[in-house]
């Protein structure tokens, strides 16, 4: 293979690129575990943290986002105790969250999307935090669909509500959320749990993957350097200088 500083061989290039890979993965678990050092000074000891689909070890190269968070917290010493929302129509919570937890030994509860209303209103909730997969300008997060949701009901009941990412996931470029693409995913995973048909044959749906969640609705957005809050057009862009 010819490259500007002559030839390479295959051998090479795949060295380089797994050299590359390492020091990426690396570096995500890194940034991962510096987010949850600053999120987990936001939890108390004894606190009840509500999750929405996973931002774990499974949904990074390891440790997490917005479980990073409770793990660092934990790690810590703190006593911390996890509601999971099951996140349907895919369910990454009931699936990959209460998994993830449990085999780490976290106190986890699974609930269906529709109880967290009720069970913040019980007082048993001291804290949302989940992940993102897109942060525009403003603040406001594109997350998986159901956050937004958990967002408004944090917000009823007096509840922090924290975005656990890290900066690769700011895209100052993007002014406001509603310049953010949502994608629509196949209606069968609305109309078919474990491929057993639960819905009328041709009903119509609709199935947005993510929704956005406003800016004034977020308490604050962890990220690798540090706990950023309000407002966001101006804290974000402080984190790039």
């Amino acid at each position: 293979h010819k490259t500007f500083l002559g030839y390479i061989s295959s051998g090479k290039i795949l060295d380089i690129l797994e050299r590359e890979a390492l020091a990426i993965a690396y570096e995500d678990i890194e940034v991962n575990k510096a987010i949850g050092k600053y999120g987990a000074e936001l939890l108390r000891d004894g606190d009840t943290v509500l999750t929405h689909c996973n931002a774990g070890a499974l949904a990074t190269v390891d440790y997490g986002t917005a479980l990073g968070v409770i793990r660092a917290a934990i790690e810590m010493g703190k006593k911390i105790s996890v509601y999971a929302d099951e996140t349907r129509p895919y369910l990454q919570g009931a699936r990959l969250t209460a998994w993830e937890l449990m085999k780490d030994g976290v106190d986890v509860t699974l609930i269906s999307d529709n109880m967290a209303g009720w069970v913040m209103s019980q007082g048993k909730i001291d804290a949302v935090v989940v992940g993102a997969d897109r942060i525009a300008a403003n603040g406001d997060v594109a997350n998986k669909i159901g956050t937004y949701s958990v967002a408004v009901l944090a917000q009823r009941h007096g509840i922090p509500f924290y975005v656990a990412a890290p900066l690769s996931t700011i895209d100052l470029f993007t002014p406001t959320g509603k310049e953010i693409p949502i994608e629509e995913r196949d209606h069968k995973e609305i109309t078919h749990v474990q491929e057993v048909q639960v819905a009328p044959n041709n009903v119509k749906c609709y199935n947005p993957a993510f929704d956005v969640t406003p800016w004034n609705l977020i308490t604050g957005i962890i990220t690798e350097k540090g706990v950023v809050r309000p407002p966001y057009n101006m804290t974000l862009r402080k984190l790039f200088d």
